[in-house]
């Protein structure tokens, strides 16, 4: 039990950081979604509009995991996005692809700026440019780091390395 304990000490400040994190997105994500209604969009629909716009022509797949909505999360959103004319999907042989139509464009032009100023306030508000700076670098090795995690293959075995 000891051991435990121990254990327990050493990884409560990541364990408190991945929390925070998580608390903060969900809580950005509420918001958005509210300061977004007026524009007729979710945060999770103006990102995968933004995705689909940066990397277009793009698969649903790509799309998946590019996106923090499940795959299926994702067919039902893109369903909805294309009976609304915001998207359109193109057959070339066995490849479906996904790309903006015009009226999809021009939802997430009327939308762009005021949602990056939105969000952008969240750090404004209480963050010196310095500590917007080391926030950004810092948590940006952190998603590289877990980028490789997942590259390598390296999420359970990390796991058991540290309950051993």
């Amino acid at each position: 039990m000891k051991k435990a304990v121990e254990k327990m000490k050493q990884n409560t400040r990541g364990s408190l950081i991945w929390l925070r994190l998580t608390r903060f997105t969900h809580q950005s994500n509420l918001l958005s979604n509210d300061f977004l209604k007026p524009f007729g969009l979710t945060a999770a629909q103006f990102d995968v509009l933004l995705q689909i716009s940066t990397y277009e022509p793009l698969t649903q797949s790509e799309l998946a995991e590019k996106v923090t909505v499940t795959q299926g999360g994702i067919s039902r959103m893109l369903s909805r996005l294309e009976k609304e004319g915001l998207i359109g999907r193109k057959q070339d042989w066995k490849t479906k692809t996904i790309s903006l139509t015009a009226k999809g464009r021009e939802k997430l032009e009327s939308a762009f700026e005021a949602q990056l100023s939105f969000q952008s306030s969240f750090f404004d508000d209480c963050l010196s440019e310095e500590e917007q700076r080391t926030l950004y670098s810092l948590i940006s090795r952190v998603q590289k780091n877990s980028e490789r995690k997942k590259a390598n293959g390296t999420v359970t075995s990390s796991y058991n390395q540290s309950t051993n």
